[in-house]
């Protein structure tokens, strides 16, 4: 008898032994965080409400126009950096213009499936009388996610000239993180 009672107390140590030692729950596996949106996954706009449209009438001061980025993927998915943000001219003399980026650190951005973020680009416009040379007249922006290559084609929708600094080291016309 005492045989049979040391093989189950023995038996009991040995699954009470078993039931200490299970997996903790650190080291079970975690949730995938999700990555990156890829251009595939987004769609891209202008901000259009009257809050969001840039005064391009005035020209004594910086204005602010908003690009947005929705998650039209079935996927959670992250953004975080800036966009590259290409303007196209309506001017022969205006060519192509790459945006210089803000001092301002990115955030990442999660995005669920439907959810919309957007970032600023900061312009100073220009008067109509501006001579030609002295100033952008926008037609269309190419807008990148980003780390990513293909780009949006967006047409500038609301007008005005923006002073032409594609080559100053430190632009009055630069764009933000997306978020920020």
């Amino acid at each position: 008898m005492k045989s049979k009672l040391t093989a189950v107390a023995l038996a009991a140590v040995v699954v009470a032994g078993t039931a200490a030692t299970a997996i903790p729950a650190s080291a079970a596996p975690a949730k995938a965080e999700p990555t990156r949106c890829h251009t595939a996954d987004l769609k891209a706009g202008f901000a259009m409400g009257d809050d969001a449209k840039p005064e391009m009438e005035q020209t004594k001061k910086q204005t602010q126009a908003y690009i947005w980025f929705t998650n039209q993927s079935k996927r959670t998915c992250t953004l975080s950096g800036f966009a590259g943000v290409d303007m196209t001219g309506t001017q022969k003399t205006d060519g192509t213009w790459s945006l210089a980026r803000s001092s301002k650190k990115p955030e990442k951005m999660i995005l669920k499936q439907g959810d919309t973020v957007d970032f600023s680009i900061n312009l100073l416009p220009v008067a109509k009388s501006t001579p030609q040379k002295e100033k952008f007249v926008p037609a269309k922006f190419l807008v990148t996610p980003p780390n990513e290559t293909e780009h949006f084609t967006l047409k500038w929708p609301f007008g005005g000239q923006i002073l032409k600094q594609d080559g100053a080291t430190r632009p009055a016309t630069y764009l933000n993180p997306v978020g920020l």
